[in-house]
């Protein structure tokens, strides 16, 4: 029999509901430290291209590892966009057949 803990088969979702957030948290963690890996790399590539005179290099990478962090951040604190479905509520509809007229041009009414 199986159980519910195996969570190899994708699960359908019928509704307009928000990602829980366990899957938020989990996606900008991934995100936060695919970056900081990324930093990473460009530390281990100045280390080289410092080691084998390659000075172009070097300014590259410097500016790699200093603005990924701050993008890491930025992006790690960031929850993710509304659905455009959210707003069509907002949105004027048809008029309603029940509504009430406006005024008559050309009907005054005097007591």
């Amino acid at each position: 029999m199986r159980k519910r803990s195996d969570r190899h088969e994708p699960v359908l979702v019928i509704t307009g509901a928000e990602p829980s957030e366990a899957d938020q948290l989990h996606s900008r963690q991934t995100r936060y430290l695919l970056m900081m890996g990324l930093r990473l790399v460009c530390l281990l590539t100045a280390a080289v291209a410092y080691s084998q005179r390659v000075t172009w290099l070097i300014p590259i990478c410097i500016v790699g590892m200093v603005v990924l962090p701050w993008m890491a951040v930025l992006i790690a604190n960031d929850r993710p966009p509304l659905k455009p479905s959210r707003f069509r509520r907002l949105q004027p509809g048809p008029p309603d057949e029940r509504a009430i007229e406006g005024p008559q041009p050309g009907r005054i009414i005097d007591q």
